[in-house]
């Protein structure tokens, strides 16, 4: 903690009371600060340690300016859950007008302090102020939402000496709160909350699909409850336009409830108010759906969950192993299969979840090497398949049936050469495909209904550069695009909106993309490899190509990155996380299981994918 925070000319010990009992640490300040120096307190709690929880000291009596200001910069680290001790830190008017629930910001560094100095012969004023200045790295707004953040932090904090009791008190200060990236990532961390799809087809999709809308909660402060009031609330802005709620619009926990434990049994009940006292059994069951998989990856554990009406009578009882007769994850949960082309340019495929290394073409001309191939994908219920010819040049789309035969291109590019073609085309949630065109002087990002018909040109309103690379996620609203401007490659991440009457050719959009690599400039390969997680291959500004994973939000999950792989040239992951990633390199086909090294497929093949 105390390398988060640096200003001040001089250090010197400071006064630190500390002890830990019963899971519990107290801190003093550990700001560097003017005028008092740097004050050194407890040493940062292990982040594998959730057990412990870190709290401040309240002022000292007759602390000065710097030490009111650094105990408050510190207070904002610790796992107090309504910052009752940095409230100590402010005037009595302050402390009821601060809202700390309204952002964090996070400085790469944490905040330092400088003072200013008041003119001279005003010294004495009783008024002292300070500017907090660092770089920023991040915001986290008042619905939990992250979002990278660059630029310089600097906000001023102003303090007066109250005239009764001689103490100074902060009595002027930016709303929210601010810390270091290091505080930040041992008092955060990344939950998905879920909600379903809204702009896919209840035909195609009988069942409503989940999606994952991810915040940020504090990591030691009753997380399931923060999780549970968060997704009461709805989600996220971003998101918000193609998801839907099953809880009745005001729906909140009942008036009281403060916390959220499960039992021994790990059923977790819900007491919720009146907004949600009428609903029936199925839209219960859904409520109870969502609230199962936003907190199935939490602990303690919940295999089942009970809501409640306002007047405590049961609303409904749903279990962990009925959530799929409700609501499914975009990921199926099944083995499925690996897809590559072999040294033929064909199309074969490997159980997903086997060790064996002999690939199989697939049914249909697909797989019989009718036209050759150099990307391929395929639907994600492994029915239908599509391929770009190896020039570059015509997209075909086959059925995965013995016999079936590939008829004409479905849609031909007219660029020049085979880099000014088309990209590797992608599969959504829908049954449509996706695929951009990089003719120079046409590029278009395009959707086939069904893979079939005329192509629609989507609209990518914002979008500023060529559409290199597509990916589709697995809940159909939300899609992956490697954009290249400048010699620079670019992962954005966009929401997929579609309009128009039932019936009509509709509109399709992918609005606000947002940067999930906003420190990698050069994205060469990249796949989904989670509900919110993707996996890339790229370099930092004069770097070494690096594989790692990335938050869709911009943030890094936890974790390692994978194994170091050399040449890597495509990558392909699954979201659902039993399937091994899997990666075309110097090597030729190579997979990586869980919690094993990379391992060689085969020698000859190239463009792996998993269904999508």
């Amino acid at each position: 903690m105390g390398a988060d925070r640096a200003g001040g000319a001089r250090r010197k010990p400071a006064r630190a009371a500390a002890y830990v009992a019963m899971g519990v640490v107290v801190l003093a300040g550990c700001a560097s600060m003017p005028d008092s120096g740097d004050l050194r307190g407890v040493e940062s709690t292990p982040r594998q340690d959730t057990q412990v929880r870190v709290f401040a000291m309240p002022p000292r009596e007759d602390a000065s300016q710097g030490e009111i200001v650094q105990g408050f910069l510190e207070a904002l680290t610790s796992d107090d859950p309504t910052y009752k001790t940095a409230r100590l830190y402010l005037s009595a008017k302050a402390a009821r007008g601060w809202q700390p629930e309204q952002s964090t910001t996070v400085l790469a560094d944490g905040p330092s302090t400088d003072a200013v100095r008041p003119p001279v012969g005003q010294e004495d004023t009783g008024t002292f102020t300070y500017t907090l200045t660092g770089d920023r790295v991040a915001t986290v707004d008042s619905q939990q939402a992250y979002a990278p953040a660059d630029g310089k932090y600097s906000k001023a904090v102003h303090l007066t000496k109250d005239a009764k009791s001689g103490q100074w008190r902060i009595d002027e200060l930016p709303q929210g709160v601010v810390m270091g990236e290091s505080d930040f990532q041992r008092n955060y961390m990344s939950v998905n909350k879920y909600y379903f799809a809204s702009n896919t087809s209840a035909a195609t999709n009988p069942q409503p699909i989940a999606v994952a809308d991810p915040v940020f909660v504090r990591r030691r402060v009753d997380p399931m409850t923060q999780m549970v009031r968060s997704l009461l609330n709805g989600p996220t802005s971003w998101l918000g336009p193609v998801v839907r709620s099953s809880f009745p619009t005001g729906t909140a926990l009942r008036k009281g409830v403060t916390s959220l434990t499960p039992d021994d049994t790990n059923k977790l009940t819900v007491p919720l108010n009146q907004k949600a006292s009428r609903v029936g059994l199925a839209r219960c069951n859904e409520m109870a759906t969502q609230i199962l998989y936003t907190l199935q990856t939490m602990t303690p554990t919940v295999d089942e969950v009970e809501l409640q009406a306002a007047n405590g009578a049961q609303l409904c009882l749903y279990k962990e192993s009925s959530a799929d007769a409700v609501g499914a994850h975009g990921a199926v949960d099944r083995p499925g299969y690996l897809y590559f082309l072999d040294d033929k340019h064909r199309v074969v495929r490997i159980a997903g979840g086997s060790r064996g290394t002999q690939a199989e073409p697939v049914p249909g001309a697909l797989g019989e090497g009718v036209k050759q191939l150099r990307s391929v994908a395929v639907s994600r219920d492994e029915e239908t398949g599509a391929g770009v010819s190896l020039d570059g040049k015509s997209l075909y789309v086959g059925s995965l049936v013995s016999g079936a035969s590939l008829g004409d291109p479905v849609l031909t590019s007219q660029g020049k050469t085979e880099a000014d073609r088309l990209t590797a085309p992608s599969w959504d949630a829908q049954g449509d495909l996706w695929v951009a065109d990089q003719d120079p002087k046409k590029p278009r990002l395009l959707l086939l209904q069904e893979g079939a018909g005329e192509p629609i040109a989507v609209e990518t309103p914002g979008l500023d550069g060529r559409v290199e690379s597509v990916r589709v996620a697995a809940d159909g609203v939300r899609i992956a695009l490697v954009v290249e401007k400048n010699g620079k490659r670019s992962l954005l991440i966009g929401r997929i909106q579609r309009s128009g009457a039932a019936g009509e050719t509709p509109v399709v959009s992918v609005l606000e993309l947002r940067s999930a690599t906003p420190d990698l400039e050069e994205i060469t390969a990249m796949s989904w490899a989670g509900d919110s997680r993707l996996v890339v291959v790229g370099r930092e500004q004069q770097g070494v190509l690096q594989m790692r994973y990335v938050q869709v939000d911009g943030s890094t999950p936890e974790g390692p990155a994978p194994a170091a792989l050399t040449g890597v040239k495509e990558i392909a992951a699954s979201e659902n996380d039993k399937l091994p990633l899997v990666a075309y390199s110097e090597d030729g086909i190579v997979r990586l299981p869980n919690g094993a090294q990379w391992q060689k497929v085969v020698k000859t093949g190239s463009a792996p994918v998993y269904p999508g």
